[in-house]
């Protein structure tokens, strides 16, 4: 899936003029985008120094951050979303960064690799972790922490009372409602705090 296609499909999440804090934003392409085309303001928080300085001379307001340290420094409803596109997965602490992403946040943007996705599936029945677009990387060398299926971030939304307002999977650029948990490589949840 295009970077263009996964920004787009985000991007409509986002309420028009919202103030945006986008973890483990990377480079800030996301964050620029939704900047220049929805009217939004807000942060960053990336950690590596490479990343950093793409963000700066992006334009993207960018905070340097080990999101394992925790989000303190924000109150409450400090910003209209918190976006986790592509971090969860690499975070010690998911589950309670997801609980400050709803503290934090009025609403909250996570979207993970979706290793439920059939291509995966079939891997693992021939005995073998999957390296694919959304899990490029050989099991022994992956930044992943975790792996997850978009059913498993259901039944953890549940178990911390997330009211989940949205959900879908992204596959070549399209977005998969019918058994995304099956048909897509991306899971994307759209959730607010109880």
């Amino acid at each position: 899936m295009s970077a263009q296609a996964t920004m787009e499909a985000i991007a409509c999440l986002v309420p028009q003029g919202a103030r945006v804090l986008d973890l483990g934003c990377g480079g800030g392409a996301l964050l620029s985008y939704l900047q220049r085309e929805r009217g939004c303001s807000g942060y960053g928080v990336e950690i590596a120094d490479a990343n950093v300085l793409a963000c700066v001379q992006r334009g993207v307001d960018v905070i340097q951050l080990n999101l394992d340290e925790g989000l303190s420094m924000f109150g409450d409803r400090s910003f209209d979303v918190v976006l986790q596109i592509d971090t969860l997965q690499h975070l010690r602490n998911a589950e309670v960064m997801l609980r400050e992403t709803a503290r934090v946040g009025r609403t909250g943007i996570v979207a993970f690799p979706n290793f439920a996705h059939w291509p995966n599936r079939l891997s693992v029945l021939r005995g073998r972790m999957p390296v694919t677009r959304h899990l490029p990387y050989q099991w022994y060398d992956t930044p992943n922490i975790r792996v997850g299926t978009y059913a498993d971030f259901e039944v953890l939304a549940r178990k911390n009372r997330l009211r989940i307002l949205d959900s879908f999977g992204l596959q070549d650029g399209r977005i998969v409602r019918f058994l995304p948990n099956a048909r897509a490589g991306t899971a994307v949840f759209h959730f607010e705090g109880a």
